[in-house]
């Protein structure tokens, strides 16, 4: 697989996509939409919103550090704009659009930096809240706000309360409350993603893991248990919130239903790069797990099994795939980032 045909891949929609595109009429903006996932999700809803009909704009806000992926969103009919979304007067000039979804936001270099980390986690949601309050929005969060749960209870449910491990955790939460002010100060429909963790072939944990086997570097098994999901399953369901935008907000888990062992997942890779996985550290008796009921009764399912995303990442790594070189630190159990 080519990265050409690995990001047309990652921003293919199904039928549920364009349906809710079709549900949410008006143009789509994607704010802080330069990471991981913005650039497919952002050609995901240009692919959505043709097939679902009518004119439509898709705008893709960034501070486009990488030209080329804003070359790229250019050439799949997305229009791009620069913005520092730290900047109010920036934010307010921004053009009008009914459905918004939110990507901001930092986690590498909290502990380092954590008043940057908390700036972008509910400064950069206030401005964009305050721009968009008559609009629907999406706004992405993580599961780090939930504590760890033991490994057996099934992982932690939109209704239970949150305990945030450190700033970066603590930051998301802000980040949240931000936009639940706004549902119910203005009605602003609003939906939360709690997402963890997202697979691509070039990041992601089950990358790090195999990248690890493959070179024979110890996997950390502190956290010993984890959660993925595709991005572009994950890109598929953020877009579908759309329309389950609501207030209060409509908050939802998303992730792979799956509880996948680290050394078990360690262990496959080592055995398809025919490598002894080595490890360091023992599992503990909790983890940072997420409950997909919600989600699995709210949405199709994945259309990316876990097995298929061993394979394809193991294919990868064994021919050479660029990788981003960014490691999720996923085996972190103290929030700092």
């Amino acid at each position: 697989m080519t990265e050409a045909e690995l990001e047309d891949l990652l921003s293919t929609p199904r039928p549920a996509t364009v349906d809710a595109l079709v549900q949410s009429p008006g143009d789509v903006i994607v704010l802080g939409a330069g990471g991981k996932m913005g650039p497919t999700l952002a050609r995901m809803a240009a692919r959505a919103a043709s097939a679902a009909g009518g004119a439509r704009r898709v705008l893709a806000v960034s501070r486009w550090s990488s030209s080329a992926a804003e070359r790229a969103l250019h050439d799949a009919g997305v229009e791009t704009i620069r913005c520092d979304l730290l900047d109010s007067d920036a934010v307010r000039r921004l053009p009008d659009a009914p459905n918004v979804i939110f990507m901001a936001g930092q986690k590498f270099g909290t502990s380092g930096a954590p008043a940057n980390t908390w700036a972008m986690n509910t400064v950069v949601p206030t401005h964009c809240a305050e721009r968009y309050h008559e609009s629907r929005i999406v706004a992405f969060s993580t599961g780090n706000v939930y504590p760890l749960t033991p490994i057996t209870s099934g992982g932690s449910k939109e209704t239970d309360a949150l305990g945030p491990i450190g700033e970066y955790a603590a930051s998301c939460v802000g980040r949240e409350r931000i936009f639940e002010l706004f549902a119910d100060r203005y009605g602003t429909p609003v939906a939360i993603v709690r997402l963890n963790y997202a697979i691509d072939l070039r990041y992601g944990v089950l990358v790090d893991v195999a990248l690890r086997v493959r070179n024979g570097e110890p996997v950390p098994l502190e956290m010993g248990y984890v959660n993925v999901i595709w991005q572009a399953d994950a890109n598929r369901i953020a877009i579908e919130c759309l329309s389950r935008a609501s207030t209060p907000p409509f908050i939802v888990n998303v992730t792979g239903a799956e509880r996948l062992s680290v050394r078990s997942v360690a262990a496959w890779f080592g055995t398809r790069f025919g490598k002894e996985a080595r490890f360091v550290g023992q599992e503990g008796p909790d983890a940072l797990l997420s409950n997909t009921g919600k989600m699995r009764s709210a949405f199709p399912p994945p259309e990316t099994s876990t097995e298929q995303m061993f394979e394809m990442i193991a294919d990868w790594v064994e021919h050479g795939g660029h990788v981003l070189g960014k490691p999720t630190k996923f085996e972190a159990r103290d929030g700092r980032f």
